[in-house]
């Protein structure tokens, strides 16, 4: 896996860590437990759960491969070394849509760490993008896929 640089915060490499030592460890026992099983049922070439037993474990160490490659290339972003008065990586950014004065707050992160459930947005999104650098109090204009969005920086916080 050929890629550069990784940032991520503390809090989302520890995150990858547990995920990839849980898919190495306690997952791949499930995985194997569950081809042994099938196994023993018979004719492996017409054995659907043998099939999706092996799927699983493929995908699984796909997934495995996929996050040695992210830790491997972490960089943890040290925020005291960081303009804090700026929109940047690792910022909580409180904003306020200028269309219905919703105010949403955001923290904006790496794509290996973005979780929008969580309210983590990559700095590749197109809100994430709209805001890099930006400093509170700036009104900012953001092209998303549906159109313009106009808001304001009401906070940065790290």
């Amino acid at each position: 896996m050929a890629q550069g640089d990784v940032f991520l915060t503390r809090d989302g490499y520890e995150g990858l860590k547990k995920k990839y030592e849980h898919m190495k460890g306690a997952r791949r026992r499930e995985i194997s437990l569950a081809i042994e099983k099938a196994r023993a049922m018979g004719d492996l070439r017409e054995n659907a759960e043998y099939q999706a037993a092996k799927e699983a474990q493929a995908l699984n160490e796909a997934r495995v491969a996929e996050l040695e490659g992210l830790i491997s290339h972490a960089r943890i972003i040290d925020n005291e070394n960081i303009d804090s008065d700026k929109a940047l990586l690792g910022a909580i950014v409180k904003i306020r849509m200028a269309a219905d004065n919703e105010i949403e707050e955001y923290m904006l992160v790496s794509e290996a760490e973005a979780d929008f459930s969580k309210n983590k947005i990559s700095i590749t999104s197109p809100l994430g993008q709209g805001l890099l650098g930006h400093k509170t109090g700036d009104v900012v204009q953001v092209k998303i896929p549906s159109g313009v969005i106009t808001l304001e920086i009401l906070e940065i916080k790290r």
